[in-house]
């Protein structure tokens, strides 16, 4: 894939420590400042959106390589932890740990699935584009029954 590409966002404020993220054609998505640093609970934080990205990169990369290798999966799922903490004096997410669970149809497709999801994190982009240190710590599974 070649070119260069853009991605709109825009925020704005709706009141104390919180506000509204929209892009054109999708749904808004209230947003404010962690319980940690006087915010609000229960409502997405830059913190989570930035651990997210990650994690949803990995899965989105890992379905395309997976689809392009010919994988038969039955199931993703991936937890992703951010570290918040303060470096050099100021904070920043100095790492993210995720944990991508994979089932597969047979035993031997175990090793591939293994080599697609650690392929992927290294052809995330946003991993790639980010100074967190991602850990990958991938579980791989085999369902071999019918449903």
């Amino acid at each position: 894939m070649e070119g260069t590409f853009f991605y709109d966002t825009k925020v704005e404020w709706s009141e104390g420590r919180k506000g509204s993220l929209s892009s054109d054609g999708f749904p808004n998505i209230e947003v404010a400042t962690p319980p940690e640093f006087k915010g609000i609970p229960g409502v997405w934080t830059p913190e989570h959106l930035f651990v997210s990205a990650v994690n949803i990169c990995l899965m989105t990369t890992f379905l395309a390589i997976a689809e392009n290798s010919f994988l038969s999966f039955t199931s993703y799922s991936c937890s992703g932890k951010g570290k918040l903490e303060r470096v050099d004096g100021k904070f920043m997410i100095s790492e993210i740990e995720l944990q991508p669970k994979i089932t597969v149809k047979k035993e031997k497709d175990k090793e591939k699935a293994l080599r697609i999801i650690e392929k992927s994190e290294k052809a995330c982009l946003i991993s790639n584009s980010i100074k967190s240190n991602v850990i990958l710590k991938p579980e791989i599974f085999v369902n071999n029954q019918d449903n």
